[in-house]
């Protein structure tokens, strides 16, 4: 990265005196253009002085014209002849308008360089802050599970316990433990959607199965946060997708939304699906903290987080939602977020392709 780094400056750099180099030589050759045309008027100036003394001395005007063809003699004075003006004027609106496509070119391609490598570098140092951001996350949200398992198993080692004492130290580790599993796998999911690893296999799926299936396995921390999730999605809706796919999608949707709610202190999600034009619809509603509504489509850009209070902040790991993206991409599906603004809940639609014989 940082011979990479050093590489596109140096080439930046490079560009930039190169503009410099191309701006100093169309001035250079503007100025040579007009020095000619100057010296050549001169030298012709002084051809009509001497025929004008010529003509003075006696000499006739055809043997004036004889000796300077570039001097027309009339009524006893001489001049430049017109034609020669003009292709001095001709000559010199030629080099500019050359010079001037030329250097207009090399800028042009120039400046397209320094435009690339610029983005380029921008880039880089946004992909190099959000590196930075997720360690620090990750590191934190790694860190508080680990203290807890720490505390947990320094309690079990210093002190006899009770049965029950016992039992609730071992569920909170293994909280902690599926806390830390969970994060791991978000970070490797998101790893293998980027590099294009991921096997997906599309077969007609049931999409109300699914979902019970994941919020029978939320409902008991549903529960603890007096979050109530309502589930009103008809039998025989067929889905095409990848089995695996359409769990983590509708896990992810679903760990998103009582994200949301569970800073308010208790709230509703609620999930319904249609379907339509060949499409099945399903449609998730929060009545949690919300966002901004320009914000909609950058919440599926991976390592964007939403702050408890509505925004962007520092608030999960950042790849739920990349994920459900990625995943609904390949599965010919789409995904969208709406929300009212900060405090106003948010309403997310996933979309995919209706089995074949799906009724409408």
């Amino acid at each position: 990265m940082k011979a990479t780094r050093v590489f596109q400056l140096t080439a930046l750099a490079l560009m930039v005196v190169s503009v410099v180099q191309v701006g100093y030589w169309l001035l250079d050759q503007h100025a040579q253009t007009h020095e000619k045309v100057r010296a050549a008027r001169a030298a012709y100036a002084e051809q009509t002085a001497a025929a004008q003394a010529l003509v003075d001395a006696g000499v006739s005007a055809p043997r004036v014209q004889a000796l300077l063809p570039q001097i027309v003699i009339a009524d006893g004075h001489a001049t430049l002849a017109p034609q020669v003006n003009e292709a001095l004027r001709t000559e010199e609106r030629h080099r500019d308008n050359q010079y001037a496509w030329e250097g207009s070119f090399f800028l042009l391609a120039l400046g397209t360089c320094i435009a690339v490598i610029a983005r380029a570098l921008r880039a880089e140092a946004r992909v190099l802050e959000q590196q930075d951001s997720f360690l620090a996350l990750v590191s934190h949200q790694f860190k508080t599970p680990l203290a807890s398992l720490q505390l947990s198993l320094e309690t079990m080692a210093l002190r006899t316990l009770s049965a029950e004492q016992s039992r609730t130290l071992i569920d909170r580790m293994l909280a902690d433990l599926a806390r830390m599993e969970a994060m791991v796998t978000q970070i490797l999911e998101s790893a293998r959607l980027e590099r294009g690893r991921v096997e997906f296999k599309s077969e007609p799926l049931e999409l109300g199965a699914a979902v019970v299936r994941v919020v029978a396995h939320l409902e008991e921390r549903a529960r603890q946060e007096r979050i109530k999730i309502s589930c009103d999605i008809e039998p025989g809706l067929y889905v095409v997708s990848d089995p695996l796919a359409l769990d983590v999608v509708v896990r992810n949707i679903l760990e998103n939304a009582l994200a949301a709610v569970t800073p308010l202190g208790g709230g509703s999600i609620a999930l319904s699906a249609r379907a339509f034009n060949g499409e099945v619809e399903l449609s998730v509603r929060d009545s949690g903290v919300g966002f901004r509504p320009a914000d909609g489509a950058r919440l599926f850009k991976r390592f964007t987080r939403l702050h408890p209070h509505g925004g962007s902040g520092h608030y999960g790991t950042g790849l739920g939602l990349f994920i459900v993206h990625r995943l609904m991409h390949l599965g010919q599906g789409r995904v969208s977020a709406h929300s009212e603004g900060v405090g106003q809940g948010a309403h997310f639609v996933l979309t995919w392709p209706a089995a074949q014989g799906q009724r409408s």
